[in-house]
């Protein structure tokens, strides 16, 4: 198939953006930046091995899985990218240097090595502005209808980098404001008190990983938190419905913990005053 690029995307090609449950009424938004593999038919394999783009590399394993059913469970929107982040990650800002990586942890991404500005913004045009555009549309619906809203992004990390293990399952990362994820990390030990559950692990915002999580969600002061799930634990339908059950009542538990003085949805503040 090559790697080449096209000069346009085939009608045929499926969205960029998928939107389950658009009028969710639950309290929660929920996103996955990395929910697929898929190279959409211009972009070749980027000169990579079927067994490369199966790689934690291209996705977030599971973490697709674990957010349609907390979607179900929490009745809650959810937003998922279908575009491999090799493609163009959509949970990095558009200066970004590994917006459209060259390569990734030890492996070269030849599709990607003489990406010029205008390829560049073909691909923010075609693939990451619908992400956000899609997830805009959802808050400001709610916002509209002055719903609660507590935005959570959906992640899954590898258990080796770069031969260095990662004991974390989970790993919570926050925004600007430290409030929810603090009250869902403690719900979590308090489901289950012997949990290593990692505090800006694997990633933390100082390393560039929090796109989605500020712009949407400390840009709208919203309650917001990342989620990153280690994807040995989420790779076999046990796995999935084990840590959707638990991380389902673990966020509504982390909500209804929001201090009075903590981070509300605009919306919610305006339904307590009214």
């Amino acid at each position: 198939m090559g790697y080449q690029t096209a000069s346009g995307l085939e009608a045929s090609v499926m969205s960029p953006v998928l939107t389950v449950n658009p009028g969710g009424r639950g309290r929660f938004v929920l996103a996955c930046d990395h929910a697929s593999n898929r190279i959409p038919a211009p972009y070749g394999d980027l000169g990579l091995t079927p067994h490369q783009r199966l790689m934690h590399i291209a996705w977030d394993p599971g973490a697709m899985a674990v957010a349609t059913q907390l979607s179900q469970m929490l009745d809650a929107p959810l937003i998922a990218s279908t575009v491999s982040r090799l493609v163009i990650d959509c949970n990095r800002r558009h200066d970004a240097a590994d917006l459209i990586p060259t390569i990734s942890e030890r492996t070269e991404i030849p599709g990607n090595l003489h990406v010029g500005d205008t390829e560049r913004q073909r691909r923010l045009i075609d693939f990451h502005a619908p992400f956000h555009a899609a997830l805009e549309s959802v808050l400001d619906c709610r916002a509209a209808g002055r719903e609660e809203t507590i935005l959570v992004t959906v992640h899954s990390f590898t258990p080796v980098y770069k031969d260095v293990a990662r004991p974390w399952p989970i790993g919570l990362i926050h925004g600007q404001d430290t409030h929810f994820t603090a009250a869902l990390r403690d719900a979590l030990v308090s489901d289950t008190p012997d949990l290593n559950v990692g505090w800006n692990e694997p990633y933390s915002a100082m390393n560039g990983v929090t796109y989605t999580l500020e712009h949407h969600g400390d840009g709208r002061g919203l309650a917001a938190s990342m989620i990153e799930i280690r994807h040995d634990e989420i790779l076999e339908a046990d796995g999935v419905a084990r840590w959707s059950l638990r991380l389902a009542g673990a966020l509504e538990a982390a909500r209804l913990a929001l201090p009075a003085g903590g981070r509300a949805s605009p919306a919610a503040e305006v339904l307590q005053r009214a």
